[in-house]
């Protein structure tokens, strides 16, 4: 495993992610860093080492920080979260689509005074933003599955553990999902 393949997950002093989506994941250099400098503890190591001329190290897995970080209280409003918190599926036709194909629809169009906010935008494909148009849900007969609204930062975080990022190191399993039911032995 070459080191530019080895990221740390970065856990809060309580030992959850700093965050699902993205995941909290550090470069293999800003995980040594941190460590040298004090500002966190190693949980887990991969197997892939680096040297110095007089130090050898194993690359940390696995950081927790040593201070409590609090999470945000309010997300921010950005495209990507309104589809995280829409969970990534359109919410006229009910189908989840990849980011690339989605938009985001004013329930209340722009042009007729609706604002860009949590309250008034919803995740929608392609086809189904183009087919409501600049009408309102009921001159469309078009009408969101879920109302629109402003998550907290932990119904996002929820929502993100849904969908995890492409690969997951076998040492971050325990730390990613420690709710999630127990195969019986």
């Amino acid at each position: 495993m070459s080191v530019e393949s080895c990221p740390a997950l970065v856990l809060n002093a309580d030992f959850r992610p700093l965050s699902y989506f993205p995941l909290s994941l550090w470069p293999w250099q800003e995980a040594v860093k941190a460590v040298f400098l004090g500002r966190v503890n190693i949980v887990s190591e991969y197997e892939t080492t680096i040297r110095s001329p007089s130090r050898r190290m194993r690359l940390p897995s696995v950081i927790s920080l040593k201070e409590y970080v609090p999470a945000e209280r309010r997300p921010a409003f950005t495209r990507f979260n309104v589809f995280l918190r829409d969970r990534f599926s359109c919410q006229y036709c009910a189908q989840p689509f990849p980011t690339p194909e989605l938009t985001f629809d004013h329930i209340i169009p722009r042009s007729r005074g609706g604002a860009t906010t949590w309250t008034n935008v919803v995740t929608a494909c392609g086809c189904c933003n183009l087919a409501k148009g600049n009408r309102t849900p009921a001159e469309a007969r078009m009408f969101p599955r879920r109302g629109a609204y402003a998550p907290s930062a932990q119904q996002l975080q929820e929502n993100g553990r849904a969908f995890p990022p492409n690969f997951l190191h076998e040492s971050w399993r325990d730390f990613l999902y420690w709710d999630s039911e127990l195969d019986p032995a």
